[in-house]
């Protein structure tokens, strides 16, 4: 099985993503839970595909957030200069 394309967790609505992020975490300690009780058999790349799902996942969600962190200090940026401007003017 090929490793997911981080195209695929781009595509994913915010809602969606903080549930696959759950889903994936579960996963993982599934995965490591039957390591530690001896039912994993010769699998171990199951762990490099999950912790590869969650770090894109998580990678989308911290751009998700930086993006959204930047509109809105655009947006406080504008409103301090239509602020000062109209002061100012006055």
């Amino acid at each position: 099985m090929a490793l997911s394309k981080i195209k695929e967790a781009r595509d994913l609505g915010d809602e969606e993503l903080l549930t696959a992020i759950a889903e994936t975490k579960r996963e993982l300690f599934q995965l490591r839970f039957q390591k530690a009780t001896r039912q994993l058999d010769k699998q171990n790349h199951q762990f490099k595909h999950a912790r590869h799902r969650l770090s894109q996942l998580m990678t989308v969600q911290r751009e998700r957030q930086l993006a959204a962190l930047g509109e809105e200090a655009a947006a406080q940026a504008s409103a301090v200069v239509a602020a000062t401007t109209e002061s100012v003017s006055v």
